[in-house]
């Protein structure tokens, strides 16, 4: 590819310094992603400029003013801090005929919304886990088709907001606290879902028109305490000491059978078509202990850090971190836009 002009969009409190030299772990894991972003498209020879973004879209209008951009490289996962707002974001760059990486407002909207990306693969009769939407202030009343163990989450909140070993409930009294409990503390609606017990899969997909898999990723739970639901807590994705207690740490999976990476490896790209992503996404995924693979969640625009799963599972596959990062700007550059569409009629 040739050399670009990059803004990196991050938001203004993660803009991190040039180097980590004095910095804790924990400090760094703050700002890792868009360090090593930054960092990466630098190694690849690109003019880089960090753009960190507050409450006014305007710092993105003046960025490419400024620095005659070629394409925004988009880490924002939030707006005014809402995560649904990402896909405005993007949106306000279509507006403009910008180009930027990851994907497209369409996509944002159906994904974030778990109830509604799930009626859409079913729709496609992609296997979902059974679940119901419980909104702020309508009662929490189990309806039939749910049967115990639940888990109870955000319907569109990422990062595991609110999740802990408290969210898997088995009657309905506790169901009834733990949906309360989100409404009050989170102020979110809530969506609950039969907790399917197995493998924690991750894919990750890339493409606008053309798709690639990368490798199974997995990530254990062997190590947990006993009675512990295995699932991804906020501990379990962020505490950096919970992780070395417990050995948490993703990575190939293995043991599957080569029909099962053939069938995971289309399934993923079939949700990356139902709901309209681009860019790049990872999808996670159950395999139940009688063999049924299960979509949990596609979540575009993952996490890019060096070493997390997204990265890694490239790397398993041949393509490293730079290279990485020059396929994600490329996909961004060539994503047909309906501005572009519309420059050429």
């Amino acid at each position: 590819m040739k050399k670009l002009r990059v803004i990196v969009l991050m938001h203004e409190d993660l803009v991190p310094p040039e180097s980590v030299d004095g910095y804790s772990d924990k400090e760094i894991n703050e700002w890792a992603t868009e360090y090593d972003v930054l960092a990466g498209l630098e190694k690849l020879g690109h003019d880089v400029y960090s753009v960190g973004v507050g409450s006014d879209l305007g710092a993105i209008r003046g960025a490419f003013r400024e620095t005659k951009a070629h394409v925004a490289f988009n880490l924002l996962v939030h707006f005014h801090g809402v995560a649904v707002y990402d896909q405005h974001v993007v949106s306000y760059m279509e507006l403009l005929k910008k180009p930027y990486t990851g994907c497209n407002p369409r996509g944002l909207m159906l994904a974030r919304d778990k109830g509604l990306s799930k009626r859409l693969l079913a729709a496609h009769r992609i296997r979902v886990p059974k679940f119901h939407v419980f909104p702020r202030g309508r009662r929490a009343r189990r309806p039939k088709h749910l049967e115990f163990p639940l888990l109870v989450k955000s319907v569109n909140e990422e990062a595991s907001l609110g999740i802990s070993q408290a969210s898997v409930v088995q009657n309905d009294a506790k169901l009834k606290e733990r949906i309360d409990f989100m409404h009050e503390t989170f102020g979110v609606d809530v969506i609950v879902e039969e907790y399917i017990e197995g493998r924690e899969l991750y894919v990750g997909v890339m493409g606008n028109q053309r798709l690639v898999t990368f490798p199974v990723w997995e990530m254990p739970f062997d190590e947990l305490p006993d009675g512990a639901p295995h699932i991804a807590t906020a501990r379990v994705k962020f505490d950096l000491d919970y992780q070395k207690k417990y050995k948490i740490k993703t990575h190939r999976a293995e043991g599957l059978s080569p029909e099962q990476e053939a069938e995971i490896a289309k399934l993923a790209k079939r949700c990356y078509r139902a709901l309209s992503l681009s860019g790049y996404a990872r999808m996670d995924l159950r395999l139940s202990h009688d063999g049924k693979i299960y979509l949990l969640e596609a979540n575009p625009n993952p996490d890019l850090k060096y070493g997390e799963d997204f990265a890694e599972s490239a790397h398993s596959a041949g393509v490293q971190y730079p290279d990485l990062l020059n396929r994600i700007l490329g996909l961004g550059v060539s994503y047909q836009a309906e501005w572009k569409k519309n420059e050429v009629l």
